[in-house]
């Protein structure tokens, strides 16, 4: 097992003194790195909602002049409205509905980095702040290093600096989180102060989810254990160790509020619904009978449904019967009432529980969606009602609706490949 070395991290923050106009939506007063904050005094952000969208500045560099590039990452924002791509060359933003490049910055390998490639590319909502970290066979910045970047100034005006690489980044509006092989670091967003640091077991894919409502931070990433995941409360100040699985954990979700926490193994033929407030199984869906790469799950705004893609090719949806204690809109009915408009998931054998093994009494998905295999696929539920979005690393982007009474075959409403527009537009 790979192990890490001491606990260091060191922060560079804020703006230079000598910048004439440090932006006022980030950061308006200047703070030492790492300094205890004021008793008299408590710093916000303040971040606008709506910098990316549909009237954002064109690209930044002609298309034309450079060569198709290299996916190295690829990820949704908070609310799933939008989504970010790492190339070899820089990164990308897009929206979602309507799908459209938004923005792109194109790095030259001259402009302060050395190299031109992002391996980590996270969205703060639709805002002008983002977390990069350098990746590829020529990264822009160090792979130890999570650079803070405002793309009004068009150049990064913070770092998180470490003594190994940086395997994925977490943000909310208050807190940055910094994913390593055995270690976890939540900074505080708006003096970059270490608030807390959490030991994990070697969680190469950078594995964690943080909550999004403001005020209760809800924190989720493997424990120390194979098939255990650790569930951070930290209004309440409260640490929850759920055993998930036999097997190592694979992907899990969070719901938006924190209450619910769907998870998979290395196995992916089950995803498991827990409440992370005690622990306790509410759910169990089945993917499938034979052995799977998990590659992404996701809950509908409402919890209402579960998205799941793997190596297989398929994207499922699942339908749920559980509450995550702040419905969204979607979701009318009564909690009390029961589901009689969603076809049952469960298998016709199910009266035979206890008789049969428990493969036959699994609930199975309600509506599927057939892809090329061999690509990695990651998905979401889109803003319009009952349609799920993927995207994929050979640079395809779906919009599917399905069906939540009939279920079946999902129905593909979009296709792009967002890597070579003249392609499909």
């Amino acid at each position: 097992m790979a192990t890490l070395s001491p606990p260091s991290s060191s922060a560079s923050w804020p703006l230079p003194p000598s910048d004439p106009n440090p932006n006022p939506n980030f950061l308006s007063l200047p703070v030492a790195p790492n300094s205890p904050p004021s008793a008299s005094s408590s710093q916000t952000i303040d971040l606008p909602e709506s910098e990316y969208n549909d009237d954002s500045v064109p690209p930044s560099a002609d298309p034309t002049r450079l060569p198709a590039p290299t996916l190295l990452h690829l990820s949704f924002n908070q609310d799933h409205g939008c989504f970010s791509a790492g190339t070899d060359h820089g990164f990308r933003i897009y929206n979602c509905d309507p799908f459209r490049e938004i923005f792109r910055r194109d790095f030259c390998g001259d402009d302060g980095g050395g190299g031109t490639g992002i391996g980590v590319v996270e969205m703060l909502f639709r805002c002008n702040i983002l977390a990069l970290v350098g990746g590829g066979p020529d990264p822009q910045y160090p792979p130890n290093k999570v650079m803070i970047w405002d793309d009004h100034q068009t150049r990064c005006i913070g770092e998180l600096s470490f003594r190994s690489e940086v395997k994925s980044v977490r943000l909310r509006r208050d807190r940055i989180v910094a994913i390593l092989l055995q270690k976890i670091f939540v900074y505080n967003f708006a003096d970059l102060k270490l608030l807390h640091q959490i030991e994990t077991i070697a969680n190469p894919k950078g594995l964690c989810e943080v909550s999004q409502l403001s005020g209760s931070m809800v924190l989720v990433c493997p424990g120390l254990l194979k098939g255990q995941v650790r569930v951070e409360h930290y209004n309440s100040k409260r640490t929850k160790f759920i055993m998930a699985h036999d097997s190592r954990i694979a992907c899990f979700a969070l719901t938006q509020d924190g209450r619910l926490l769907a998870t998979s193994s290395s196995k992916g033929t089950l995803v498991r619904i827990f409440n992370t407030l005690d622990g306790t199984l509410l759910q169990e869906v089945r993917r499938g009978a034979d052995r799977a790469e998990i590659y992404s799950v996701a809950f509908s705004s409402s919890a209402q449904w579960l998205a799941v893609s793997s190596d297989k090719g398929t994207v499922h949806v699942f339908s749920l019967k559980v509450e995550s204690g702040s419905l969204g809109s979607d979701r009318s009915r009564s909690s009390s009432e029961p589901n009689l408009s969603v076809p049952s998931a469960v298998s016709s054998l199910s009266f035979m529980k206890g008789v049969l093994p428990r493969y036959f009494s699994s609930e199975w998905s309600v509506a599927q969606f057939r892809l090329h295999e061999g690509s990695q696929y990651i998905v979401a539920f889109g803003h319009q009602k009952n349609t799920v979005v993927i995207l994929g690393m050979d640079g395809s982007f779906y919009r599917c609706q399905f069906d939540p009474v009939a279920g079946g075959e999902m129905t593909q409403l979009e296709y792009y490949n967002f890597l070579k527009p003249e392609e499909t537009f």
